[in-house]
């Protein structure tokens, strides 16, 4: 009997979650595009368990018409679990079986039961980890955006500012000239770096555990089944899948997740390194480095009026300490893995999607708040210059280092003159 179209879709197992997982938190509805694969892998599993005999034609098209309604995001309500649940993600799979059954069953106006159809072949040892892998790949493109696009604007820079000269700094003592174009090259050339280690990690998720079911073995699943649903995912997806060379690997060592969240920690450290580099640049203006200006975005104090502080760099920094953190969560998790199967894949999940927003945000303002209205013409670039080295390396190749050491020692500092 199809459920009453004023009751909610999904089921006991979904409800028990509530009194179990009271943590607040992200819900998997929350999560938006969790849902959406998840979805469109009971789609695939339905259309290839008609083809090899499992499901009947009626309810493989009411199960299939029930998971393109949630893959285009209706019935978000209905995904109320939490992102964060023991279990090894049981109850997130049986939040979607128990919705897509309940809708199926509405829409077909026949029987549809959440394990024996919308779960047939399946198990949530594969299901989850192939979802989640989907969900990753598809959430890593706005960070991966967001880096490209601050990349651009760092080479925009570098070319504005291409012959302008700056003190270069070592152990922040007075070094040689360089432009402010090297710099920014350089900057730019550290984050494109960052963002293809992030692209290259996440592609390791291309391979997926689809029809592994109980801990790799395939059981309950028939013969051609996994071949099938691997075709159909790729063509609702729309991503380039292949099979996971061994899959009982696939289910116990989840270690690429640990590369991408590591990735990300790479990123956000090289962030956080330039944006410091910026504040400390634009540090002053009197007492400080003052060789670049930023962009006053806000007020620098409630009490010392026209301060302005370097709000952006220091957004980035702080967002960058809590993806170094997500990325711990990530490496404890995949240590975490216990023989056939690794069971903190929900944590997993919930910290990369921490990795990425806070990564997206941090590169998205960084480039837009800051390195866009980013000049070189702080008050003190110019006699900072004054203290460059170039003229003494120039002189030590031609009298020597200790005679050139000797007659800079009798120089009068650059202060003084």
């Amino acid at each position: 009997m199809a459920p009453d179209r004023d009751t909610p879709l999904y089921g006991q197992q979904t409800r028990l979650s509530f009194e179990n997982f009271p943590a607040p938190g992200r819900a998997f509805g929350d999560v938006g595009e969790f849902v959406r694969n998840y979805a469109l892998v009971k789609l695939a599993a339905a259309r290839a368990n008609q083809a090899v005999g499992v499901l009947d034609v009626s309810r493989a098209d009411a199960i299939a018409q029930a998971c393109t309604q949630i893959a285009d995001g209706l019935h978000g309500t209905e995904f109320p679990s939490a992102l964060v649940l023991g279990g090894g993600g049981t109850t997130t799979n049986m939040n979607v079986n128990e919705v897509v059954a309940a809708l199926a069953s509405r829409l077909g106006g026949i029987d549809v039961h959440p394990n024996d159809h919308v779960n047939a072949s399946q198990s949530t040892n594969d299901t989850y980890p192939t979802a989640m892998a989907l969900t990753v790949l598809d959430l890593v493109a706005r960070p991966l955006a967001a880096l490209d696009e601050l990349a651009v604007a760092l080479l925009r820079k570098a070319a504005e500012f291409d012959e302008t000269p700056h003190l270069g700094r070592t152990c922040l003592r007075d070094a040689v000239t360089v432009t402010a174009g090297q710099t920014h090259r350089a900057q730019a050339a550290a984050i494109q770096r960052a963002a293809e280690g992030l692209r290259s990690a996440a592609e390791q998720l291309t391979s997926v555990p689809i029809g592994a079911t109980a801990v790799g073995t395939g059981l309950g699943a028939p013969d051609g089944y996994a071949e099938v649903c691997l075709t159909e995912l790729v063509a609702v997806t729309g991503h380039e899948l292949r099979p996971a060379p061994d899959l009982f690997d696939a289910l116990a060592h989840l270690d690429p997740y640990a590369a991408v969240a590591g990735a990300g920690a790479r990123a956000g450290i090289t962030l956080a390194k330039i944006a410091a580099d910026v504040r400390l640049l634009s540090s002053g203006p009197a007492g400080g480095i003052g060789d670049l200006t930023i962009p006053a975005v806000q007020a620098g104090s409630s009490i010392m009026p026209a301060k302005v502080n370097p709000a952006t760099p220091e957004y980035v920094m702080q967002l960058s300490y809590r993806i170094r953190g997500a990325a711990n969560t990530v490496e404890y998790a995949v240590a975490a893995g216990e023989l056939e199967l690794n069971v903190m894949e929900p944590v997993i999940v919930d910290a990369l999607v921490s990795i990425f927003a806070d990564l997206t945000g941090a590169a998205t303002a960084f480039a837009r708040r800051c390195v866009a209205g980013l000049a070189w013409d702080g008050p003190r670039r110019e006699a900072n210059l004054a203290g460059a080295l170039d003229s003494w390396v120039t002189l030590s190749t031609e009298s020597g280092y200790d005679e050139a050491a000797a007659r800079y020692r009798k120089t009068p500092p650059p202060a003084s003159r």
